[in-house]
């Protein structure tokens, strides 16, 4: 099998760069892990981090748009329910014709193969399905593809002296967002440290702040829940639920604390329920070794999320340390009958915020966005304020329970995003584009790391694939100037 553009990866930027590739006259071919495409998009995170809204166009503007439409309106919509989301991308897919290989899973092992040079000649999936491209696509939330091909990247958040950052590395005085109410015992059994250290909580934080490490910011799932008593489901205790997990939740209560995650309504009654506050839908400091791991540990870690996070909301619910108040006000929510239902109404993709990251000619950082340094080749726009979550819990100065990791930094207007973020350095790899796992340090991908971004990111490169192509050039070696015309004639907003 043999095609113009090999995309590993259905997520919405995939999907984005397979419909440009048609468009421009290529054959593309996606080439998807699970059995379900649009990543998050469609994954539960239908309350869309849409930063400035003026700064997205092209297919990313058209998916927003059409989804409006699905809701019988004539302009984009930012919220909406994940079955409304997989409903245009399924369309897009039947519209354009686009090949979409499901259950189909790298190799990784054996799974690239590349010619004496620096040129990817096909991949190989664990069936065995060998497949060969002109072109190839990272488009994956893991960057599998990106490592395989011998490309650098990184993981973990890297010392602000790096890049001449601020918001970077540890950070224990910024993370004043979604912390805990003070003065929580951090001990198992309260005012005893012989009893050891709560799940999750790390006697210090590892170095001082500013300083790098390779921890990453907390993943969970966007659970969409409904109140409607006609569509509801309860959720159940999960198997494997564990109360100990849940001591820090009874304590922040104790302290005050009393609510737990977003209800952020979509149509019909549903919510994208996010992370919000202390203690919550993040379990912080649970995926460390996510970016890295093969696909067996990745399932466990996601499961073990899943476990978490639906014992969350049953322990909210029932237990009898909550308040019946608190028990009363969360019992009225459920998973809705008409959403994943063959998942079991529970959404399969886990909320991977980050992980390995490229290490390109271009590394977007805090100056970029700052608009410090000035990036002349941009292939799309950036406004969300650079956002990462807590990355682990650790025992603070006072003697109680401290999260660390939060920054929320608002960022003043859009900024360009460096065409060289999203492709190798030419040494490496000359076929290969990470619009996804892009170049940027771990502050800075807070900021780019949102779906309405990627589409345009995953639209930009595939342009950039037909115009190498045409050229007979790597993709390092793309006239910017043309490519600009052609992205500035299919509506992307530089």
């Amino acid at each position: 099998m043999s095609y113009d553009l090999v995309i590993y990866g259905g997520t919405s930027a995939g999907i984005a760069a397979a419909v440009q590739a048609i468009r421009m006259g290529l054959v593309p071919v996606v080439v998807e892990p699970s059995d379900r495409i649009g990543g998050l998009t469609t994954g539960g995170l239908g309350d869309t981090d849409a930063g400035n809204k003026e700064a997205i166009g092209g297919l990313s503007l058209e998916f927003y748009t059409q989804l409006g439409q699905q809701y019988g309106m004539s302009q984009p919509v930012w919220m909406f329910e994940p079955s409304r989301a997989s409903a245009v991308f399924r369309e897009w897919v039947e519209r354009y014709g686009i090949q979409v290989l499901y259950k189909e899973r790298l190799d990784l092992a054996n799974g690239v193969e590349k010619n004496d040079g620096n040129q990817l000649v096909s991949i190989r999936m664990e069936s065995g399905l060998v497949i060969s491209g002109r072109m190839f696509m990272d488009t994956s939330y893991e960057g599998d593809l990106m490592k395989l091909a011998g490309v650098s990247y990184t993981v973990g958040r890297e010392a602000n002296r790096e890049y001449g950052e601020t918001f970077n590395g540890i950070q224990t005085r910024q993370a004043m967002y979604h912390q805990l109410p003070a003065g929580i015992d951090p001990y198992r059994v309260a005012g005893d440290p012989s009893s050891g250290l709560l799940p999750g909580v790390h006697p210090s934080p590892g170095g001082s702040d500013g300083e790098g490490d390779e921890r990453i910011q907390a993943y969970c799932y966007r659970m969409c829940l409904t109140d409607d008593p006609d569509n509801r489901l309860p959720i159940e205790q999960p198997p494997g639920y564990d109360e100990d997990e849940y001591e820090l939740l009874f304590r922040a209560i104790e302290r005050g604390l009393d609510r737990f995650f977003k209800l952020r309504m979509l149509p019909n009654r549903k919510t994208d329920s996010n992370n919000d506050k202390g203690f919550s839908t993040d379990y912080i400091g649970r995926n460390y070794s996510y970016p890295e791991a093969g696909y067996e540990e990745r399932a466990r870690i996601a499961a073990a999320h899943k476990t978490y996070q639906k014992g969350l909301v049953w322990t909210l619910q029932h237990h009898p340390r909550v308040p019946v108040d608190i028990r009363a006000f969360y019992r009225e929510w459920g998973l809705p009958r008409d959403e994943f239902v063959e998942y079991g109404h529970w959404t399969p993709q886990l909320y991977i915020r980050e992980s390995r990251r490229m290490l390109g000619d271009v590394v977007m950082n805090e100056n970029h966005i700052y608009r410090r340094l000035s990036v002349v080749d941009s292939v799309g726009l950036g406004s969300y304020w650079m956002d990462s979550h807590h990355t682990q819990r650790y025992v603070g100065p006072n003697g109680d329970v401290v999260n660390e990791g939060d920054v929320q930094v608002q960022v003043s207007e859009p900024y360009p995003i460096s065409y060289r973020s999203i492709v190798p350095r030419e040494s490496e790899c000359a076929n290969l584009f990470v619009p996804v796992c892009l170049s940027a340090s771990h502050i800075a991908y807070g900021s780019i790391r949102m779906e309405p971004v990627f589409m345009v990111l995953g639209q930009s490169a595939a342009t950039a694939a037909a115009l190498a192509l045409e050229a007979g050039v790597s993709v390092q070696r793309v006239d910017y100037a043309f490519l600009r015309r052609r992205l500035l004639e299919d509506g992307q907003r530089l």
